[in-house]
């Protein structure tokens, strides 16, 4: 006859499991709840923040199988899953209430870096995460057309004197786009920019985040030295195509990054073939496989690849590009993207949990 289980077997074990967005184990961090033991019988509540909603049903089925695997005399498991609310601290010397900050980057522009940057944000927001998006490629907004609010004039103020980010169907955005007539160039020098790009996160009200995507412009610039000494990222994400004259400036992007201390989260490689929809036979246009080498070669994760699909373009054009999530010809590689990225970052904070953040005394 198995021995029945004890409520102090049951919590050893679910010590050794971490939460995906902190790197601590679920226990400590107060997330099984109504746990009842009764002979050989478990039933739980066990909840997940939206942050790492993209992962929520593999993290879910991690979660029964570890219980399995490490009580042998369990042979009834019952988990009820629930979300698990856990507002995001003030960061930076703003104080913007956000759990993730992922700037997307590129070394050469015509890549389709703020189409990734678009389609993460979207991404993550189907998922079940909130999200926000800052488009801080002042010389070249594109997010307010791929977004569909290219139309929706400039952003107004609130009572407490913020900008209110214009709402893309549950996304708050920001966008010099929404500042400068259309056709008209934006012509700055670097304080100029920094003075854009410090409002942007000084003095506008985006609410509680879990991930704010900040589309970079192209190249190496002082935008990057900018948000690296405004705001603690979490990372950079990095968009090239396949060919070897992007992937020399791609490269030197990822040393911008390093350079300033951004961690690079990985790097996307985007127009990775095209896939005749008349016969499905693929060509490599611009070559295929590049970004991975390098990937390799420079130790940074590889987070997937898009082909060159006609509708992308298309739902970019008409401002529908959340339609590239529910595509198939596209959803696949964009989701794959989004949950490799969620899924690299867990990792990274269940080898060296983020350090939890104390009150200033006075």
């Amino acid at each position: 006859m198995t021995q029945d289980l004890s409520q102090t077997a049951v919590e050893e074990v679910l010590k050794q499991f971490v939460d995906p967005e902190t790197g601590r184990d679920v226990l400590t961090m107060e997330q099984v709840s109504n746990l009842q033991v009764e002979g050989d019988n478990l039933r739980c509540d066990f909840g997940l923040t939206t942050h790492s909603a993209p992962i929520w049903e593999s993290t879910r089925n991690k979660f029964e199988q570890h219980l399995r695997d490490n009580l042998p005399a369990l042979e009834s498991l019952e988990v009820n899953h629930v979300v698990h609310d856990r507002p995001a601290p003030p960061v930076g010397e703003f104080g913007l209430t956000v759990k993730s900050v992922i700037a997307v980057g590129s070394g050469k522009g015509g890549v389709g870096k703020s189409t990734i940057a678009a389609s993460l944000a979207l991404g993550l927001k189907a998922a079940g995460s909130r999200v926000g998006i800052m488009d801080a490629d002042v010389y070249g907004p594109s997010i307010p057309q791929l977004l569909g609010v290219n139309e929706a004039g400039n952003p107004t103020v609130n009572a407490d004197k913020k900008i209110v980010p214009v709402d893309a169907d549950g996304i708050p955005v920001l966008s010099m786009g929404f500042m400068v007539p259309e056709g008209e160039a934006v012509i700055w020098r670097g304080p100029m920019l920094h003075g854009a790009i410090t409002q942007f996160l000084r003095d506008a009200a985006w609410g509680d985040l879990d991930y704010l995507i900040i589309d970079m412009p192209p190249g190496t610039g002082d935008i990057a030295l900018t948000l690296s000494q405004v705001i603690p990222l979490t990372g950079a994400v990095v968009v090239c195509t396949p060919q070897r004259v992007a992937l020399l400036d791609a490269v030197k992007s990822i040393a911008m990054f390093r350079k300033v201390n951004i961690p690079v989260l990985g790097m996307v490689e985007n127009m990775s073939g095209f896939i005749c929809p008349d016969s499905d036979k693929r060509y490599d246009i611009f070559g295929s496989g590049g970004a991975k080498t390098s990937a390799g070669e420079l130790n940074v994760p590889f987070l997937g690849e898009v082909p060159i699909i006609p509708s992308i373009r298309e739902h970019g054009d008409a401002g529908t590009t959340e339609q590239n999530l529910v595509d198939p010809g596209s959803s696949q590689y964009l989701t794959s993207i989004v949950e490799t990225l969620v899924g690299n970052m867990a990792g990274s904070a269940e080898k060296e949990p983020p350090q939890p953040q104390l009150p200033v005394l006075g």
